[in-house]
């Protein structure tokens, strides 16, 4: 499962990445970018100009297939639990109502290992908490390159907060993460030990 945070520039930067993923990936992606409540909810539609892979608009509780992508609709938080996608009306993160942090931290307690989590553009900081517990499930964790994010707050900080995997351009982010999804996924963490050897990240409030 790759999952995917973004904000401000997030459409821009989606419309580049998303072309580069084929139709036969093995891999479900799910993309949250802030919006507020009132949007209209078009971006399914979109990025479906640009994106081979199959998208519906998300309903809560279908199942998460392989070669779809799920968008989180205006206001609700879109979560991952027992295979399936939830929508959930519950208080905002971050100031944002769908927000990245409650997909990231879902999808990895519901798949541990086999998560991908990728921050792109974005002000401020959602993500990173998220993204940390990724990797406390011995996920993947990988960061748009800050120099190049139209609005570079969100990747700057995980890259601080985070023991990051890959720090890549938006050209080289589609190709690696067809690489990643069809690699063998290390062995589920089950040592305590090894889940508290990763630091905590710095205060969440921080802005850049």
């Amino acid at each position: 499962m790759i999952v995917i945070g973004t904000s401000a520039g997030g459409v821009k930067a989606l419309t580049r990445l998303l072309p580069q993923i084929p139709a036969t990936l093995p891999a479900a992606v799910l993309v949250v970018i802030h919006m507020p409540a009132q949007n209209p909810g078009w971006l399914p539609k979109i990025l479906s100009w640009v994106c081979s892979l199959t998208i519906n608009p998300v309903v809560d509780g279908e199942p998460i297939k392989p070669g779809y992508l799920y968008v989180a609709p205006p206001d609700y938080h879109m979560l991952v639990e027992d295979g399936k996608v939830r929508l959930w009306r519950g208080p905002k993160e971050n100031l944002h109502r769908p927000a990245i942090d409650p997909l990231f931290r879902s999808a990895a307690l519901a798949y541990g290992t086999q998560v991908i989590g990728v921050i792109l553009t974005g002000s401020l900081h959602d993500g990173t908490a998220g993204l940390f517990s990724i990797k406390r499930q011995g996920g993947i964790a990988v960061v748009q390159d800050p120099q190049e994010a139209l609005y570079p707050s969100m990747p700057l900080n995980a890259v601080k907060n985070v023991q990051i995997d890959y720090v890549v351009s938006l050209d080289e982010l589609g190709p690696l993460l067809a690489e990643l999804v069809r690699q063998e996924a290390p062995v589920e963490l089950e040592n305590n030990d090894a889940l508290n050897s990763l630091p905590e990240p710095e205060s969440q409030n921080r802005v850049n």
